[in-house]
Formats: C-alpha cells, sequence, structure tokens
C-alpha cells in the first residue's frame, strides 16, 4: 500500500492530463501505453526484485542496494542518485501540495468566485508567489505559506510514526478516501453534457475525443501574416469537423483543414521523453523509493504481483480517473482552446478552479477535487522522505530521530529556496527538469542495465520469481535486456541532442540550446542574446550541494564498505 501511495499522487491528476493536453493528447495517449510497457513493468520489477535483494543483505537504502548487488566502491555513488532524485522532489513536491490543500479549503469556505481566466490566473499567482521572487513567504492565507507550514509539518510527523505507524497508516486511510472523492468528481464530470446549449460542440464527448483520438484535425491559414500563427483552431468531433470543412470551403482558398496522423506526432522526440518521464514519475520508477520498500519485504514475499498490483491501482487513478475529469470537464465548460497546449499547472490551477466555479455545486465538487489532490500529493510526499530516512540510518548509523531531524533541516532549507525563488516558478521548473526527468532518467538506465546484463536475465528473473505466484512472461527478458535500455538510451540521446543543444531533426542543423541550458549559460535565440538566470544557476548549485553531502557521509560509510566486499551489512 506504501508503495502505491507513493505511486499515486499529483502526477496522475495534474501531471498526466497536463501533459496530454500539451501533447495533443491521443498520441501522446499512444506513446504513454508503450512506454508502460517498455519500461514501466520491467523497470518496476526489476527494482522490486533488487530492492528486496539488498534487503536480504540487510541493507535498505539506494546506495547501500547498488554496493550490495555490484560490489564495487563506485557502486554506492550511483545509488545516491535515488537518494537525491525523492529528497530534492520533495522539496518542491511540498510546496504543490500546500496550494492543493489551499485551494480544498477556499472552495469549500465559498471563498472562491470566479468568473474569467484573468482571476483564476491571478488567484494562482497569489497562491504560488508567481508575482515575484519571495511573494510566496506574505503570511497570508491566499499565499501558499501557512499552507505549506502545516503541511510540511504533518509530512514529518507521519515520517516520524516509521513505517506502518505512519506511512502505511496513512496510505491505508488516504487511497480509498482518494478514490472515492475521485470517483464522485468523475460521476459528476461524466454528466455534464454541453454546459452551454448556445455551444453544443463544447462537451464531454468531445474532450474525450481530444483527449483519446490519434490524429488532430486543425484549421489552419495558408498565407499566414507576418507574426500570424498558421493555427487558427482544433476541431474534434465529427459535427464539429463537418462545419469545419464548410468554414474552409467558404474561405476562398485562405483557409486549409489538415490532419495530423499520430505517426507524424510521434517522431517528435519530446513526446516520447514526456511519456516516459510520465511513466517514471507516476509508477515512482527511477525515484529509488521502491528499491527502498522492497527491501524490507522477505524472501518469500511476492513481488512480481506487487509490482503489477501498485503499477495497476496506478494505471487505473491515471487514466480511467485523472484522465477522465481534467479534460473533458476543461472541454465541456471552456471549450477546446482552453485545454490545447496547456501544461500541468495551467490546466490544473488556472483552468479547473474557473470549471468547478461555474459548475452547480462548484465549492463541493472543486474542494473535493482540490482536496483529492491534497491526499494524493501526501501519500506521495511521505513515501519520498523514507529513501532519505533509510540512506541517513544506514550512512551515520544513526536512529530514526536523528535521521528525520537531519532530513528535516535539510528539506526546510531547499524547500524555502523553492519558495523564495517563486518569479515565474524558475527554481522549481529548474529541479523539475534536471531531477525530476533527468535524473530520473540516468538512474532508471542504469536500473534496467544492472538487472539484465550485471545480473543477467536468467538470475534476474529468478530473484524475482522467489515466492511468486505468478510468472514474469518470458518475453519481458528480451525487453529487458534488450529493448528497455535501447529505448531509453535512444529517447534520452535525442531529447538531449533537440532539447539541451538544439539539434533540427528535420534540417539536420544546430539552432538554440534549450531555455533550460540558456538559463545557466546564456546563448543565442532568434539572433538575440539571452542572459542567463540566477535562480536557476543556484537551483543546480543546490543539486551539487546535496550531492555532495550524501556523497561524503557514503564514503565515510562502514556498512557500505561492508557491501563493497559482498558481507551482509551485520555480519
Amino acid at each position: 500500500m506504501a508503495v502505491a501511495g507513493s505511486a499515486v499522487g499529483l502526477g496522475n491528476f495534474l501531471r498526466f492530463p497536463g501533459l496530454a493536453a500539451q501533447y495533443g493528447g491521443g498520441a501522446f495517449m499512444l506513446a504513454y501505453a508503450i512506454s508502460f510497457l517498455i519500461i514501466g513493468l520491467p523497470i518496476g520489477w526489476a527494482e522490486w526484485a533488487m530492492g528486496r535483494y539488498a534487503g536480504s543483505k540487510g541493507f535498505n537504502s539506494c546506495p547501500g542496494a547498488f554496493a550490495a548487488i555490484l560490489n564495487k566502491p563506485w557502486a554506492k555513488y550511483i545509488g545516491i542518485i535515488g537518494v537525491i532524485v525523492p529528497v530534492v522532489i520533495y522539496m518542491y513536491y511540498v510546496f504543490i501540495e500546500s496550494w492543493c490543500i489551499g485551494y480544498a479549503v477556499k472552495f469549500w469556505t465559498g471563498q472562491v468566485n470566479l468568473t474569467s481566466t484573468e482571476q483564476t490566473v491571478a488567484m494562482f499567482k497569489a497562491m504560488s508567489g508567481q508575482v515575484g521572487d519571495g511573494a510566496a513567504l506574505a503570511f497570508s492565507w491566499n499565499s501558499a505559506l501557512p499552507w505549506l507550514a502545516i503541511v510540511f509539518v504533518f509530512n514529518f510527523w507521519l515520517i516520524y510514526r516509521g513505517l506502518s505507524g505512519g506511512i502505511e497508516k496513512m496510505c491505508n486511510y488516504g487511497m480509498p478516501l482518494l478514490i472515492v472523492l475521485a470517483l464522485v468528481v468523475l460521476g459528476r464530470v461524466m454528466t455534464l453534457g454541453a454546459p452551454d446549449p448556445a455551444k453544443p460542440h463544447d462537451n464531454v464527448v468531445n474532450g474525450l475525443g481530444y483527449m483519446w483520438n490519434p490524429s488532430k484535425v486543425q484549421i489552419e491559414r495558408v498565407q499566414p501574416a507576418e507574426g500570424e500563427k498558421a493555427l487558427v483552431r482544433e476541431v474534434v468531433g465529427e459535427v464539429s469537423i463537418a462545419e469545419a470543412e464548410k468554414e474552409v470551403a467558404a474561405s476562398g482558398g485562405k483557409l486549409k483543414l489538415v490532419t495530423i496522423t499520430p505517426w507524424q506526432q510521434l517522431k517528435n522526440p519530446l513526446l516520447w521523453m514526456a511519456a516516459a518521464a510520465q511513466i517514471f514519475f507516476s509508477l515512482s520508477v527511477g525515484f529509488g523509493v521502491i528499491i527502498v520498500y522492497a527491501s524490507y519485504l522477505k524472501k518469500e514475499d511476492d513481488v512480481v504481483l506487487s509490482g503489477l498490483t501498485a503499477s495497476s491501482a496506478n494505471e487505473f487513478c491515471e487514466v480511467a480517473l485523472g484522465g477522465l475529469i481534467t479534460v473533458p470537464a476543461a472541454v465541456a465548460f471552456l471549450g477546446l482552446a482552453s485545454v490545447a497546449g496547456q501544461g500541468t499547472f495551467g490546466l490544473g490551477f488556472t483552468v479547473l478552479p474557473l470549471v468547478f466555479a461555474k459548475m452547480p455545486f462548484g465549492a463541493f465538487f472543486g474542494g473535493a477535487f482540490f482536496f483529492m489532490l491534497f491526499l494524493a500529493a501526501i501519500t506521495s510526499s511521505i513515501s519520498m522522505l523514507q529513501p532519505g530516512i533509510a540512506f541517513l540510518e544506514e550512512a551515520m548509523n544513526v536512529g530514526r530521530k536523528v535521521s528525520v531531524t537531519i532530513l528535516g533541516l535539510l528539506t526546510t532549507f531547499g524547500t524555502g529556496f523553492v519558495v523564495y525563488f517563486t518569479a515565474d516558478l524558475k527554481a522549481l521548473d529548474t529541479l523539475d527538469f534536471w531531477v525530476g526527468t533527468f535524473l530520473i532518467f540516468i538512474l532508471a538506465t542504469i536500473q534496467i542495465i544492472v538487472f539484465g546484463w550485471h545480473w543477467g536475465i536468467e538470475r534476474g528473473l529468478k530473484e524475482a520469481h522467489s515466492g511468486a505466484s505468478i510468472r514474469i512472461p518470458s518475453f519481458f527478458g528480451v525487453i529487458m535486456k534488450w529493448l528497455c535500455p535501447a529505448f531509453l538510451l535512444a529517447i534520452f540521446g535525442l531529447t538531449v541532442l533537440t532539447s539541451l543543444f538544439g539539434f533540427d531533426l528535420t534540417t539536420k542543423t544546430f539552432g538554440s540550446a534549450s531555455a533550460y541550458v540558456m538559463d545557466l549559460i546564456g546563448g543565442m535565440k532568434d539572433g538575440k542574446a539571452v542572459g542567463t538566470n540566477q535562480a536557476a544557476q543556484l537551483s543546480v548549485v543546490l543539486i551539487i550541494v546535496v550531492a555532495i553531502f550524501f556523497s561524503l557521509l557514503s564514503a565515510r560509510s562502514k556498512a557500505y564498505q561492508r557491501a563493497e566486499k559482498g558481507l551482509n551489512k551485520h555480519d
């Protein structure tokens, strides 16, 4: 249940529909499904098996697990990535968590009276402090600070109570309540129909069509004027497409109807990167979380079924709940234009509040939705803390009270950093990219290579099948050894080439580097010099400082020195 709680989080209800909207719906769903089968399940099973094996040697942290498996002095430093990722993600994740509880209380107390997108944007900027650095530090119930103080203390109270008394108990109560609230909100969304009779095309069915149709149909200008976009709008549904055809025919050749096939969309490596990153984020694969929790299992415990169960629970919440609530509701009330191209925060915190404000009994359903997000967030955030706790206890040979105190001080500083640099959410966005996407990819790739090539598929599957009531299908052995690593390396390589170094796959030329790179070193974009961003640079410095701190602790650990020699922790 703890792993399921870790997996089911904001990624299911915010990140997933946000990415689907950003990358056009159906094509993203196709890449997402392929990524789930090729990397999600295989790496998840590998982590379960590796974690339980490390636990049998007495090691519960990610560095300890890698040292016990590889028996090399440098192995523990690879494992440090599995501590950096959850600890740094927690630093900004708990900030987002505070927005959720703040929005829930504001809806339920009748403080949300929204009539325009401008008002929802202003509300979100006030809560997140985007108006400028330090803006979120104002102690006002309209900003995040008081809510953050509450959830931060609540998180550490739960983690201090331990695995069974805190994390597991919270997940046992929080997960069922989360699902009940999600089903209530979903039931309301699915019965919306077309809320505005004057706009019959803005309905739930077309929202589902946008989410699931692989092809995109767009009205475009044949010869756009200078500074004018070619895209006029996207259309969904047979009736809307038929009307669009008439509009194009009556335009005198100024407009055209364009169908973008899924194959054209799937040529974009960023779409695959986003889909794969979402699999990692939503399943907690590549976090180092699963390895830690699996290390507490016994040899006779079924890791194959546990991995499948946790993945299934996550996919139900993500696809059947998160994907069916957000996008259809937004399309029904605000139209397709309000959804297309929106990112995670745009859809969740600027579009949906207006949707609930327009909905009958919206105060109740809006509060239920954001409280559901809070429950999803806190079951994940407390799980993110456990890898850090396990690491500090093992590396420093200290008890839970000391490890919780040290981690509390470290994450307080990191979260304070994120809360201060809130202008354009630059610190949050930078940490999310370099840790929540980049480092997760690296760790997941290393893990599956260790499983498939160091252990070997035969040994790896034998370890996974110990105590298992079901067996991993044999074809997954081929996927784990060959297809999964190749898939990850190809997507990662193309993304680095295109996003970081600005390589255009169509023209085969190098252009502008991504904003994440230019924030750090500057560069040229559209012929203009772009300067560096101090918040982004300091965010990367924060990551490096945390990595050095964890590395120094690992280097002095006698427990890891025993693991390097192939010895059990307590021998």
